[in-house]
């Protein structure tokens, strides 16, 4: 087999030499495949094709054959291309990206720049993609404000970008196949300035960014431009401790700049549907229609009272119900299939092995962890999303799009908005022994915070208590963020009533009086916080913040209208979450012909909700968007997006 493919090799380097003139290039320690690839901006395959042995591993001073056309390319005229319309393409048997993009006239990047799928899994039949249609005659040439600019060793995509005043994206924008490394030599587009090697990064251009789950120094420098080097460079514990979940590092603010603004983004997907074909929907929840008296009628409504999850569904499904109504003044038709799983596997297999599934553009539901796993791993064959309307699974399918933000994003986002606050405070955690973890991860956020937990007593047993003296002696004159972080009703409720008491002006022991600025906060806002012991008034005098899914405080006179109209009566936040995520995948698959194309970089924004899902490293998508909401007035507001 290895001489049949050295002869093949050879067959291609002869054909090949007639084509275009080739050059030799001579392995170095440390050198991959992937790596020099890089470096002649070729694909990996482009070396695999001329050099077979490669594929068994190459060492040290190995010769490999790379195309010299592709090499000498270092200053190729950048164009823009500017879309003016996406036509949607049903892939069909033994269909290549090469034979599509023929058949329309464009490249095979600009199937996979318009496609992110394209860039990891592999084209399926029957799986739809949308083809990029480009304006005519209007592409520019950049030349004369470029120069190249050749990579010094050690150095990064954010060194560079910020040397010529640029973000990493618009530096990636020039330079589309640069890779996620950079390698010292290479040679990249950059606005044609006078570069500075010795522009310093001053104090207050630092910002803060907290290591999320399964993120490496890899994922790292993807998203905020930065190498392994810079960034021990700037914490030099990371060399020591390595990459942990929820640290703390110190980063320049123009990378979280690039985050917020470049990598994320809000948009109106109804602007422009290119996929106006009938959307199939699937919605399985548990009405437990079996277990309903019939009969009796007043017996029947008790039970819907006192059922939750009959509640849950019935108030969602009005909400779709309202959703798919109004995507048809925007054109999209919908076919709704509505399931009633009873909440019981057993219900739900049933339904499953009796029902062809593939038909689904999407499947909303079920409402249980254990019956959401089941039903994506039955679809999984078949690709068909399933999207989580409330619970979160533990395990992973690439078609589980999981709509609830898990805590330790909840938590990163609170103490990212924390860390913008200039004013000078002090940090006081208050926490009992459940919430440990917490109050771990927080002082890992601020390490000069101090800490206090609830008293136990004589057996060690907690009571869920603090003493006035000691809270006293904690909070010093001036500003002091406070995070609350229990479960439990009364300790809430001790802790903020004498929060608010030394809240503001008070006069101490010996008569002196001291100003104290108390603000109120916590990484997950639970039933405690919202307990009948727990005054609301308290909470607005410290104005109370947390971490939200939702926020449904203000709602569009047309939305209640319509939904009034329709059941006669308001709608509750079950509902309204109803009618955001059946509006947001309807609006997806009508934009992008699939909900996997527009998994990533986009963020939505609807009446109480947002949607910004990112592909996890195990498979399948959760969402990372949420609101910090506040406490004023005895209203609450929003205080960010």
């Amino acid at each position: 087999m290895k001489h049949f493919l050295i002869f093949l090799g050879f067959i291609v380097f002869s054909l090949s030499s007639d084509a275009q003139n080739l050059k030799t290039h001579n392995v170095k320690t440390g050198e991959s495949v992937e790596s020099i690839a890089q470096l002649y901006k070729i694909s990996p395959a482009d070396i695999y094709a001329l050099n077979p042995d490669a594929s068994s591993g190459i060492g040290v001073n190995t010769s490999l054959i790379i195309p010299e056309s592709f090499s000498d390319r270092l200053n190729p005229p950048l164009t823009e291309k500017e879309i003016e319309s996406y036509k949607v393409h049903k892939v069909r048997r033994k269909e290549t990206l090469f034979s599509i993009a023929q058949k329309y006239n464009i490249t095979v990047q600009d199937l996979k720049a318009h496609n992110e799928r394209l860039g990891h899994k592999k084209l399926r039949s029957g799986k739809k993609i949308y083809i990029p249609i480009f304006k005519e005659n209007n592409n520019q040439s950049y030349n004369s404000s470029l120069q190249l600019y050749t990579v010094l060793a050690k150095e990064g995509k954010w060194r560079i970008a910020y040397k010529f005043g640029i973000s990493v994206p618009q530096l990636e924008a020039l330079n589309p196949t640069m890779g996620a490394y950079l390698n010292e030599g290479q040679q990249l587009n950059v606005p044609n300035i006078i570069v500075s090697d010795t522009k310093p990064i001053e104090e207050d251009q630092f910002g803060y960014y907290i290591v999320k789950a399964s993120e490496g120094f890899y994922r790292l420098e993807k998203k905020l431009g930065l190498s392994k080097e810079l960034l021990q460079s700037l914490n030099p514990e990371l060399k020591i401790e390595g990459l942990k979940l929820g640290m703390v590092l110190r980063v320049p603010k123009s990378s979280v700049k690039d985050i917020e603004t470049a990598l994320v983004f809000t948009t109106t997907l109804s602007d422009s549907l290119v996929d106006l074909t009938v959307k199939n929907i699937g919605l399985l929840l548990p009405f437990k229609t079996k277990s309903i008296d019939s009969d009796s009628l007043s017996l029947a409504r008790e039970q819907l009272k006192r059922d939750g999850y009959i509640n849950v569904s019935t108030d969602f499904y009005s909400g779709v119900a309202v959703a798919i109504d109004s995507a048809k003044q925007l054109g999209i038709s919908v076919n709704l299939d509505v399931f009633d799983t009873n909440a019981k596997a057993l219900d739900l297999k049933t339904i499953l092995n009796q029902t062809d599934f593939s038909k689904y553009d999407v499947i909303i539901g079920p409402l249980t962890s254990q019956n959401l796993e089941l039903t994506a791993q039955h679809v999984l064959s078949n690709n068909i999303p399933v999207v989580s309307p409330f619970v979160k699974s533990k395990k992973s399918y690439s078609n589980l799009f999981q709509t609830i933000p898990d805590l330790d994003w909840m938590r990163s986002k609170i103490v990212s908005y924390v860390k913008t606050d200039t004013i000078p405070h002090r940090t006081l955690i208050i926490y009992d022994s459940k919430n440990s973890s917490t109050a771990t991860y927080l002082k890992t956020a601020f390490p000069s915070a101090s800490m206090m937990t609830s008293k136990t007593d004589n057996k060690g047993v907690e009571q869920f208590y603090l003493m006035l003296e000691d809270v006293q002696k904690a909070l010093l004159p001036g500003k002091t963020i406070v995070f609350l972080e229990s479960n439990n009703e009364s300790f809430v409720s001790n802790v903020t009533s004498m929060l608010n008491a030394m809240n503001g002006f008070t006069t101490l022991v010996d008569k002196t009086e001291i100003q104290r600025d108390i603000l109120l906060m916590t990484t997950s806002n639970n039933r405690a916080f919202e307990g009948q012991n727990v005054s609301n008034y308290d909470l607005s005098n410290l104005h109370f913040q947390y971490p939200a899914i939702n926020f449904n405080m203000e709602l569009p006179s047309i939305f209640q209208e319509k939904y009034l109209n329709k059941f006669g009566t308001f709608p509750n936040k079950y509902a309204i979450r109803g009618f955001d995520l059946t509006m947001d995948l309807l609006l997806r698959l009508s934009k992008f012909g699939t909900l996997y194309e527009s998994a990533s970089n986009i963020q939505t924004s609807y009446i109480g909700n947002k949607f910004k899902y990112t592909l996890l490293p195990e498979g399948g998508y959760k969402n990372e968007a949420g609101f910090i909401l506040k406490y004023d007035d005895l209203e609450i507001i929003k205080v960010q997006d």
